[in-house]
């Protein structure tokens, strides 16, 4: 493969991305690829101090719009130090959220105004786009109670704690994203049994390796 590839995973609390990217991510090795996991907020160490503020809440009374911003400022850091190197390198890329979470979280029911969520993200990507994005879609009451078994006593994060129904309303929002963007996104069932989502994962991942490949 020439090029790297910038996978991103995306979808509600409890869908189980960090387990099907860690998965993927042995597969993918296994088969002798160059594989950077990552993750946002944070993947470099300035993105990574702004998610500690973002996931304590300590951002919280300052706003959506200032939530926004700094999620932006993570990202350009993330991206200059972690990503765009490893796509150049000709690594495939496998994200925890991106672009995709930040339009859900804090325009769909942060109440942030699309356009300026839109201007925002044209600047901090800077034209570096994720080539396929998952989307792990699972019913919000589901997710968060298997988020719940999988903290323990953990404290919950600012997010997670949201009521049920800004939950339901980032679900319809995803779903919306993957129904506008299907050249980029693959909708998966992430209600089924882990080894059902990580097959129907590997089967979008290895797809998306021979598109590139024929190019």
């Amino acid at each position: 493969m020439t090029g790297g590839l910038f996978i991103t995973f995306e979808g509600g609390e409890g869908a189980g991305k960090s387990t099907q990217i860690a998965w993927l991510a042995e597969k993918l090795r296994d088969k002798r690829y160059g594989v950077l996991v990552t993750r946002e907020p944070g993947g470099s160490a300035g993105a990574e101090a702004v998610r500690h503020v973002l996931l304590s809440g300590a951002a919280e009374p300052l706003g959506a719009k200032a939530e926004t911003l700094l999620f932006a400022a993570a990202r350009i850091d993330h991206l200059d130090s972690t990503i765009r190197p490893a796509l150049q390198r000709g690594e495939i890329v496998l994200c925890d959220r991106f672009a995709d979470s930040t339009r859900v979280y804090q325009g769909t029911t942060g109440g942030i105004d699309l356009r300026f969520i839109k201007s925002v993200e044209k600047l901090a990507l800077d034209g570096t786009r994720p080539d396929l994005t998952l989307l792990l879609d699972i019913d919000p009451e589901e997710g968060l109670r298997r988020a719940a078994a999988r903290r323990g006593e953990d404290e919950v994060d600012r997010f997670e704690k949201e009521a049920l129904d800004v939950h339901r309303r980032r679900r319809e929002a995803f779903l919306a994203i993957a129904a506008a963007e299907p050249d980029r996104c693959r909708l998966i069932d992430a209600s089924r049994s882990p080894e059902e989502v990580e097959n129907a994962v590997t089967e979008a991942v290895f797809a998306a390796l021979a598109a590139r490949a024929s190019d």
